[in-house]
């Protein structure tokens, strides 16, 4: 049963940083599109966010706290476990808090339309917040690979 576990730990993550990373080029790419594509791009980000990012956080935390529990009879955790766990459950929390609905709420304003200066709002909110989002996941990435 530890291995299926293992398996869909390392789908989540995958799942999630992947699509992140495919996502933080769509976004970029789209700085060259005029005005009225953007909404095109903003309704393909949320169906990201929606349907591979968030699924893909959660099944990485979930696993990773069935993982964990069945660890709980071994002796004191590393700093590197502990450091994969805080980073992941933070990243996580943030794209699910955070990101997921600023993506849906983006998807549906018009951005050459009179909320044009909420989109662009948006828009900036889920470049920072994606960035410490994505952050944290590498971190507990790189944290993960040193446990073992």
């Amino acid at each position: 049963m530890n291995h299926f576990w293992l398996f869909v730990h390392l789908l989540g993550f995958t799942m999630w940083l992947g699509a992140g990373v495919g996502a933080m080029f769509v976004a970029i790419a789209a700085r060259s599109e005029d005005r009225a594509a953007l909404a095109v791009v903003a309704r393909s980000l949320a169906t990201m966010h929606r349907k591979v990012i968030a699924p893909g956080a959660v099944l990485a935390v979930v696993s990773g706290l069935v993982l964990t529990f069945q660890m709980s009879n071994m002796a004191a955790p590393s700093a590197w476990l502990m450091a994969m766990q805080g980073a992941g459950l933070v990243g996580a929390l943030l794209n699910l808090a955070v990101m997921l609905p600023t993506a849906s709420r983006a998807a549906r304003i018009d951005p050459t339309g009179p909320d044009g200066a909420f989109f662009d709002e948006l828009r900036n909110r889920m470049r920072v917040v994606g960035m410490i989002a994505g952050t944290l996941g590498l971190i507990a990435l790189i944290a993960g690979a040193m446990v073992r």
